[in-house]
């Protein structure tokens, strides 16, 4: 049986309208606490950087982390140890509220 392809999430709003630096706030906070979570560090890591990489290159990172994806847009994915990751949508995706500063 050949795995899922990965996806990005479906388009999503914040609760409220957000600027660049305020989503890359709320990414790096979660990827700076998210080992307390459980979990190994090399798993989060490599979750992280499929996180912040194209779609194709984020297939081999998990692929070759020996992640187990449950929810195609990363969402849930397990280790092979059985350890869970939640992923927030909001480290996955932009949401469509957004706010676009002059110059962007």
């Amino acid at each position: 049986m050949k795995a899922e392809k990965i996806r990005k999430p479906k388009p999503w709003a914040h609760t409220e309208p957000i600027t660049r630096a305020q989503l890359t706030n709320m990414r790096e906070e979660f990827w700076d606490t998210s080992p307390h979570y459980g979990g190994q560090r090399e798993i989060w890591e490599a979750l992280r950087a499929a996180a912040e990489a194209d779609l194709k290159l984020a297939q081999t990172i998990v692929d070759s982390a020996g992640v187990i994806v449950q929810n195609r847009d990363l969402t849930l994915c397990w280790d092979e140890r059985g350890a869970r990751y939640e992923l927030p949508r909001y480290v996955l995706s932009d949401p469509t509220n957004l706010i676009r500063e002059e110059g962007q």
